[in-house]
């Protein structure tokens, strides 16, 4: 779906770019962006898109995904400056291009499938940066980011947002922590190749990520219970929902990565947090049942649903580092959650 069509969505976006850091600095380069379709890199995309629609960036944009076809169709045909370009974290790429920056943003998001396949979860993470930053290496990129995860930190016992000096327990003979230690591991990859062949790598370790560029097949608790609202379906939780989260609009999300790219130290990692959206998981589901005019009720989970659930009580994340650079998030999340809920509304509407 195109989200840019949307005039709402538009707005969003515009408003988002003025807490990117350096933002001139993009002017006439080129972006290569993998896991393009996805959550967090098509927000990325968008934004690209609008700099170059609305003011003249001339960025090249790279978007790399499996499927070429769901690009097309998430972005339009024959766009000035964007290209299409097939891409499997599982496969050494086969890039043609030079780029000046590289996001790498792919990368399994479904707690369902670190259960299910928790071989591949562990091997695409880890290979799937390996590859890459040879790529880089090799290609002379001026700097890569890498969107890692607020998993890494594992589980702690205080109740205050962690910094990113925090190391929690991740209990490594568990099968779900095949993505929180894969992702652990691929942060050690990138501080180790910006060590040993004087790359510029910086990681970002986003909170919980929700907003209108999330599939429709994305099982993660906020997105499943957004499409439930859009449905008119009540809210069911299988949990008492005391767990605590930093909770991050996508495009809030998006404008903390390019301030990374552009302003970020190497080797350093920067969480991505609005601390005006640290909530429980139950309050988030509130929030969605207002803004959906939907009921939420409580149920008993299911076995499968304990394996999947992730075992942090906490994983709200501080923000002071990425502030320090100059970027303030700009959505809290009943604006947040309002917002997507409204999009996705308008869009559903157009498209009938």
């Amino acid at each position: 779906m195109e989200l840019l069509a949307n005039a709402t969505y538009r707005k969003d976006v515009e408003h988002s770019l003025s807490s990117i850091v350096c933002l001139d600095e993009l002017r006439g380069k080129s972006v290569l962006i993998t896991g393009a379709s996805g959550l967090i890199g098509s927000t990325l995309v968008d934004q690209l898109l609008f700099l170059n629609q609305v003011r003249d960036f001339d960025i090249e944009i790279y978007c790399c995904g499996r499927n070429l076809s769901s690009l097309e169709e998430r972005f339009g045909k024959e766009i000035s400056h964007l290209h299409f370009i097939f891409y499997d974290a599982a496969q050494v790429p086969d890039f043609k291009m030079t780029v000046d920056f590289v996001i790498h943003a792919a990368s399994p998001a479904s707690p369902e499938l670190y259960v299910q396949q928790p071989v591949e979860t562990m091997t695409s993470n880890f290979m799937g940066m390996y590859h890459l930053l040879s790529y880089a290496k090799d290609a002379g990129v001026s700097n890569l980011v890498y969107v890692s995860s607020s998993e890494v930190y594992g589980a702690s016992s205080t109740a205050q947002p962690l910094a990113e000096d925090f190391i929690g327990e991740v209990d490594h003979l568990h099968v779900r922590s095949s993505y929180a230690s894969s992702k652990r591991a691929t942060e050690t990859l990138c501080v180790s190749f910006a060590s040993e062949y004087d790359l510029k790598i910086s990681i970002v370790r986003p909170g919980h990520i929700y907003g209108p560029s999330a599939k429709g097949s994305d099982n993660r608790v906020s997105s499943f219970f957004m499409n439930e609202a859009l449905a008119g379906r009540d809210l069911v939780m299988k949990s008492t929902g005391s767990q605590l989260r930093s909770y991050c609009y996508s495009l809030d999300c998006a404008s903390a990565i390019l301030t990374v790219l552009l302003a970020g130290t190497s080797s350093q990692a920067y969480n991505i947090s609005n601390p005006t959206s640290i909530i429980t998981i139950k309050q988030m589901a509130e929030v969605i049942a207002q803004v959906g005019e939907v009921a939420l009720v409580m149920d008993l989970p299911t076995e499968q649903d304990r394996k999947q659930a992730n075992p942090m009580q906490n994983a709200s994340l501080t923000s002071d580092k990425l502030e320090g650079l100059g970027w303030k998030g700009l959505f809290d999340a009943k604006t947040g959650f309002g917002h997507t809920y409204q999009i996705l509304k308008e869009f559903a509407r157009a498209n009938k």
